[in-house]
C-alpha cells in the first residue's frame, strides 16, 4: 500500500500511526539534511511530542542543498512527507509512521527557496544534519576553513550561495533587514562542540563578504551544542523489503535501533518545543555527554570496524560475536579510553561501555562493518586520536589504539588478506591506498597525515607502537596481531 495520509487508517495494525491531527501542524523548524538519522531521531522526538498534544506549531519543514536532497524531496512529497521508521528489536521489528514533517522546500541551485523559507518569521529554529564532514573544518587546524572553494564561492556571491552556511547567512541578513529576530541554528551532527563548529562556519562564511555582519552573527545568533545518538543503518533493498513485509510501499524507509538519546543546551531565544517532555536532556554540560559518547561509542565503532573487516565480519553483531574482535573492543576501551572519560548523571563510563556492547550486538540492526569503516580519514581524528593524545599526555598505554590505527592502515591498502579488493570507502581513498602501500615498508609515511594525527604525528612512543603492530599485521596477519595484543598485560 502506498504510504499517504488517506491510507493511514488502512495500514497493518502492527504499524503505529500518528496519534494527532497533522492538518493542525505548522512548521516552526526548517531542517536541512533529510537523511536517515534525522528521520529516526529529531523527527521521532517531535512525533512523540505532538502525540502528547503539545507544541503543534513546531513541525518540520525539510530542506536541502544537494542534488540527492531533491530526490528525497520527491520521495517524501509523494507520501505527504510521512516517513516509515522501523525499530529493530531482537524480539521483532516495530514499525511506526512519523508525521512530524509537513513540507519540504524546493531544492534550487541558488538556494533562493531555502533562504526565503528561513527568512520567514515562522522559522524559529534551523536545524542541521549535514554529516560530520560537512562543516568545512580544516583537519590540520581543527577550525573552519575559509579557503575551501565552496566557501570562497559563497563569499564572492553571497546572494546566490551554494552551501547551507551561505544560505543561513543570507537568511539572517534578510531577517535583520526586515526587523525580525534571528532564528536559532541547531546542529544535530555527531561532531564535538557542534554548536561552536556551526557558529564558526556561519560567521566564517559571512566574514568573507561582510565582516561587520559576521560580528553581528557571533553576538546575536544562538548556536546550542547538542549530543545525538541512535544507530541508524543505511537504507537498501533489505530495508525496503522489511517495509513491504508490513504492506508498506515506501522507497525510503528508515531502520534503527530502539535506543536513542538527545542532550541539548537550553539556548533558544525564539522559543523551542518542550522536548524535555519526551526524554531530551537539557543541560549546560553537553560536552561531558559528548565526550563519553564520541570516545566510547564512536571510538568503539572504529575499533570493531577495521578489526571486524579484516576478520571477515559483515555486520556489527557479527563482530561482537567474534571472540577476538569483541575482546579487542573491551580491552582497548577499559585500558585506554574509559580512564579519560568522566561520568555523567545517567552513566558511569563502565556502565556506558556495557550499554554500547549490548547495542553493537543487537542481532536485528544489521549495521554493516563497511558503513562503520566509511570515511576513516574524517572520523579517526574525531573519535580515536583524542584518546591517543590523552594517553600520551598522561604516560598511559596507547598500544591498543596504535593497533587500531594499524588495522585502519591495512584496510586502506585496498585488499583483504585473501587478496579480495576492498571497494573505495573514503573520500580520500586513492591517497590513503598510496600511503598504506608506502607504509608497508616505511610506517612513518602513514603517520605523516597531519590532518588525521595532528600533534601526535611525530610522537616517538606512538610511532614505535604503530610501526610494531603494522609490521606484525603484514608479517603474520591481523589475527595474530589481535591475539598478541590480547595476551599482553596492562603493565606491559
Amino acid at each position: 500500500m502506498k504510504l499517504q495520509t488517506n491510507t493511514l487508517g488502512a495500514l497493518d495494525k502492527r504499524i503505529t500511526v500518528p496519534g494527532y491531527d497533522r492538518s493542525a501542524l505548522s512548521a516552526g523548524i526548517v531542517h536541512v539534511g533529510l537523511g536517515n538519522f534525522h528521520r529516526a531521531h529529531q523527527a521521532v522526538y517531535l512525533d512523540d511530542l505532538f502525540a502528547k498534544g503539545l507544541d503543534h506549531d513546531w513541525a518540520i519543514c525539510g530542506a536541502g542543498v544537494r542534488a540527492p536532497d531533491g530526490k528525497m524531496r520527491e520521495a517524501l512529497a509523494a507520501q505527504d512527507y510521512l516517513s516509515t521508521v522501523i525499530e529493530l528489536d531482537p524480539s521483532g521489528p516495530r514499525p511506526r509512521i512519523i508525521g512530524a514533517m509537513v513540507d519540504f522546500v524546493e531544492v534550487a541551485p541558488d538556494n533562493g527557496p531555502l533562504i526565503a523559507r528561513m527568512a520567514d518569521p515562522a522559522a524559529r529554529i534551523i536545524s542541521l544534519t549535514v554529516t560530520e564532514g560537512g562543516y568545512y573544518v580544516d583537519a590540520t587546524t581543527g577550525t573552519f576553513d575559509p579557503t575551501h572553494p565552496d566557501i570562497v564561492a559563497d563569499g564572492a556571491a553571497p546572494d546566490t550561495p551554494k552551501t547551507v552556511f551561505g544560505a543561513i547567512v543570507a537568511a539572517l541578513k534578510a531577517r535583520k533587514a526586515g526587523g525580525l529576530p534571528p532564528f536559532t541554528v541547531m546542529s544535530c551532527d555527531n561532531i564535538p562542540g557542534n554548536g561552536e563548529v556551526t557558529r564558526d562556519a556561519v560567521a566564517g562564511t559571512a566574514r568573507l563578504s561582510d565582516p561587520e555582519f559576521a560580528q553581528w552573527i557571533e553576538a546575536n545568533v544562538a548556536f546550542p551544542n547538542a549530543m545525538v545518538d541512535r544507530i541508524t543503518p543505511a537504507t537498501g533493498a533489505g530495508e525496503r523489503a522489511l517495509a513491504r513485509e508490513f504492506g508498506l510501499d515506501d522507497p525510503v524507509p528508515v531502520t534503527c535501533e530502539p535506543f536513542r538519546q538527545w542532550v541539548l543546551e537550553d539556548n533558544f531565544p525564539q522559543g523551542r518545543p518542550r522536548l524535555e517532555e519526551v526524554g531530551v536532556t537539557f543541560t549546560d554540560h553537553v560536552h561531558s555527554y559528548e565526550r563519553m559518547k564520541i570516545r566510547i561509542l564512536n571510538g568503539g565503532h572504529a575499533i570493531i570496524a577495521y578489526a571486524g573487516a579484516l576478520m571477515g565480519c559483515e555486520f556489527a553483531d557479527d563482530a561482537m560475536r567474534h571472540p577476538l574482535v569483541s575482546a579487542f573492543l573491551r580491552k582497548v576501551e577499559q585500558e585506554e579510553i574509559l580512564p579519560h572519560v568522566q561520568p555523567v548523571p545517567e552513566f558511569t563510563p563502565p556502565a556506558y561501555l556495557e550499554l554500547i556492547e549490548e547495542r553493537f550486538g543487537n542481532t536485528a540492526v544489521k549495521d554493516t562493518i563497511r558503513r562503520l569503516c566509511l570515511d576513516g580519514s574524517n572520523r579517526q581524528p574525531k573519535f580515536i586520536v583524542p584518546s591517543i593524545a590523552d594517553g600520551l599526555r598522561k604516560g598511559a598505554s596507547v598500544e591498543g589504539l596504535a593497533l587500531e590505527s594499524a588495522l585502519w592502515c591495512r584496510y586502506c591498502f585496498g585488499t583483504f588478506e585473501d587478496g579480495t579488493v576492498i571497494e573505495p570507502n573514503d573520500p580520500n581513498w586513492s591517497a590513503l591506498t598510496a600511503l598504506a602501500a608506502e607504509a608497508r615498508d616505511r610506517p612513518e609515511a602513514w603517520l605523516s597525515q597531519r590532518a588525521v594525527y595532528g600533534e601526535i604525528a611525530g610522537n616517538d612512543v606512538f610511532g614505535a607502537a604503530f610501526a610494531r603492530w603494522l609490521g606484525l599485521i603484514w608479517s603474520d596477519g591481523a589475527q595474530v596481531a589481535l591475539e598478541t595484543y590480547l595476551a599482553t598485560q596492562p603493565e606491559d
